[in-house]
């Protein structure tokens, strides 16, 4: 007699009705592939809470990133701020509620924008932060390009909420940022630069670290829990997902 046993129930968020209108989530975009994860993840991921096929409405802006690259290369924050604050006003005029910004990079310009901001933001370094202590992590080595592993995007978080880190070092940081500006954000992905994250990895390992943060939102491109030394905070999914819940609980808190 051959015994069938039934899969176990798969525990779903609650589902929204979909005339409790989620709220709009408006994407400041600055580099291809990582805005494009960020936007799929958000569509593909809507339907956890939404129904198949669902997501919140979402709308996206970008300037050429040769524009955004212009001002980075010559330290020019305040500028960067006025591109980010250009897409953030054309949002707001076409009905978004709320703005992300899939890019960790530009991330440095916020200060210099949000008083004048039509919008709220979420914050990439304080979404990642946040999910850092609640799986418990205490020690996190932090990735990206040289412009975000140099800055206070992610030490300002980390260490608000008692969060230590490691930054990759020079050399490092400068063959990540070869890989992140030749190859990845032109699509690009080479076993190669898997391999280079990998031994930078593993030594923020050695030094102690319990996690990473892939800190550009291309990382999780080529890199993930299955082949990194440590557990991996993903700043696009991360990111992506934070706004998916402020978007719907939008849509609970106007019931």
């Amino acid at each position: 007699m051959d015994i069938v046993v039934a899969p176990a129930a798969r525990v779903q968020p609650p589902i929204i009705a979909m005339t409790d209108v989620p709220d709009h989530i408006g994407i400041v975009a600055c580099t291809a592939e990582g805005a494009a994860l960020c936007y799929r993840t958000i569509c593909v991921e809507g339907a956890q809470f939404l129904g198949a096929h669902a997501h919140p409405e979402v709308s996206m802006h970008t300037h050429s990133l040769a524009e955004y690259m212009t001002c980075i290369y010559r330290g020019d924050w305040p500028g960067v701020a006025e591109l980010m604050l250009s897409s953030a006003n054309k949002l707001a005029e076409i009905g978004a509620d709320f703005l992300i910004c899939p890019d960790n990079t530009i991330h440095q310009a916020l200060p210099h924008l949000e008083s004048r901001s039509p919008l709220p933001w979420l914050n990439i370094a304080d979404v990642v932060a946040e999910q850092a202590v609640e799986r418990g992590f205490r020690r996190l080595g932090l990735t990206g390009t040289r412009w975000l592993v140099e800055s206070e995007v992610y030490p300002e978080k980390l260490t608000a909420r008692g969060l230590e880190y490691v930054r990759s070092n020079i050399a490092e940081r400068e063959e990540i940022n070869r890989i992140i500006m030749d190859e990845l954000v032109n699509g690009i992905f080479q076993p190669a630069a898997v391999t280079c994250f990998q031994r930078v990895i593993e030594r923020m390992k050695r030094e102690g670290c319990d996690a990473v943060i892939l800190g550009c939102t291309e990382i999780p491109l080529i890199m993930n829990d299955s082949n990194s030394p440590l557990p991996t905070l993903d700043s696009t999914r991360l990111l992506a997902r934070a706004a998916l819940r402020r978007a719907v609980r939008g849509a609970t808190a106007s019931t």
